[in-house]
Order: C-alpha cells, then sequence, then structure tokens
C-alpha cells in the first residue's frame, strides 16, 4: 500500500459525500430515535392538581392551603359546643385533682426560673459567700 503523493492518502480515507448520506438514512432508519423521558413526578395527576389550585390561589390572592370560611365557622361552633358541654357537667374528681397538681407544678416550675434568673443576674463573690455563710453557720 504505498502511496505516491497526498492526494492518493487523502482520496483513500475520503468517501463520496453522497454515499454518506445514504449510509446515515439507512442507519437512522435501523436505529431508534432517542426520546426525553417523561418527568413522573410533573406528570403525576396530584401535582398537576396542586400546581393548579396554587396558581388559582396566587390569582385570588388567597393563601394556599387555608381553610375554607364554611369549615372555619363549622369548627368554631363545634368548638363553643363542646365548651358548653364541659361547663354543663361538673368535672371529675380525677380531672380536680389532675389540674390542681398542673397549677401546683406550673408554679413550682416558675419559681424554680425565677431563681436561677436571679442567680445568674447575681456576681460570682455574693454566690460563693452565701455558700461560705451556709457552710459557716451549721459549724458554730
Amino acid at each position: 500500500m504505498g502511496f505516491r503523493n497526498k492526494r492518493d492518502r487523502r482520496q483513500c480515507w475520503m468517501v463520496p459525500s453522497h454515499q454518506v448520506t445514504e449510509n446515515q438514512q439507512q442507519e437512522d432508519s435501523d436505529l431508534i430515535k432517542p426520546r426525553k423521558l417523561p418527568n413522573p413526578i410533573l406528570a403525576s395527576h396530584q401535582h398537576r392538581a396542586l400546581h393548579q389550585e396554587l396558581l388559582f390561589c396566587h390569582r385570588r390572592g388567597v393563601l394556599p392551603r387555608k381553610k375554607p370560611e364554611l369549615l372555619c365557622v363549622l369548627e368554631q361552633k363545634q368548638r363553643q359546643k363542646k365548651k358548653q358541654e364541659l361547663a354543663l357537667h361538673p368535672p371529675s374528681d380525677l380531672e380536680v385533682k389532675l389540674r390542681i397538681r398542673q397549677q401546683r407544678m406550673q408554679f413550682y416550675e416558675l419559681e424554680e426560673k425565677k431563681r436561677s434568673e436571679s442567680l445568674k443576674n447575681m456576681p460570682e463573690f455574693v454566690r460563693v459567700r452565701q455558700t461560705l455563710k451556709h457552710i459557716a453557720n451549721p459549724s458554730l
């Protein structure tokens, strides 16, 4: 395969253009053309419904996920009805004792919080002096 000049080498590797187009057409017909896969999230019915609702609410100026007025009114009436029923029936002894205990615990928690805040605000040397007084008093 001895080539005498550059022209012979170039012609050896070159394929006529009409042959290239015919080969490509045959290959294209044999191959399956790639398609973009559908996004399952965007294609889902729920996503489309949510998007539609958001657009609708945005146009109306209503906050999304807000309950309709009718539902709010019905819930409010149900709460009022429950309060009236509870007011008619006196609480049981257990409920009374639990409520008293809860109030007592809240009172103790508030006292503890106030005491810890007062200790935080107090300078360190004063706290040390108080502990020394407590230690010195029992030995007398």
